[in-house]
């Protein structure tokens, strides 16, 4: 080949390759708004504002905080879940999603904490659902374990994922 066509053929896959990590970058997954909400509330939750964490929830969610956390706090039922040698909560973030209809998703997010958890970090699941345009809450929670642990296998359907609520 001549070495005007490898220019070319250079030039191309990496106007390409630009493309793509702009695209990447730009629109990431993690801001459909039923994902912004589950990590919303796990971070609002994980790290004790239970105003915000309170108002993402779905209104049989919020029932089941009043009646069975410590004085209807979502930060106090969270936060209960891990081991103090975890120490706090650094962050949650978004890891996939399967949809379950058009107004409902499973959303799965990974979460470190301060002390660290080992090198897979915590398994948290939310399940959020439209309840208006662009208004998504959570309807259901359950995990924040080790992601080494195999109840934090399939957590929307697995009956061994512990913390499950409501």
């Amino acid at each position: 080949m001549n070495r005007r066509l490898i220019l070319i053929i250079v030039g191309i896959t990496a106007a390409l390759a630009v493309v793509i990590l702009l695209t990447a970058a730009l629109v990431p997954e993690q801001l459909h708004p039923a994902f912004a909400a589950a990590v919303a509330f796990a971070n609002a939750a994980g790290q004790g504002d239970d105003a915000t964490a309170f108002a993402l929830l779905g209104p049989e969610l919020q029932a089941y905080v009043r009646a069975n956390c410590p004085d209807g706090s979502v930060s106090a039922c969270v936060n209960a879940y891990t081991p103090p040698e975890w120490g706090d909560l650094l962050a949650a973030v978004y890891r996939r999603a399967a949809p379950d209809g058009p107004d409902a998703w499973d959303v799965n997010l990974v979460a470190t904490y301060a002390e660290g958890v080992g090198f897979s970090g915590v398994c948290i699941y939310t399940r959020t659902e439209q309840i208006a345009p662009e208004d998504w809450r959570i309807v259901e929670w359950a995990g924040y374990i080790h992601c080494g642990d195999g109840r934090s296998r399939n957590m929307a359907t697995n009956p061994e994922t512990p913390h499950r609520a409501p």
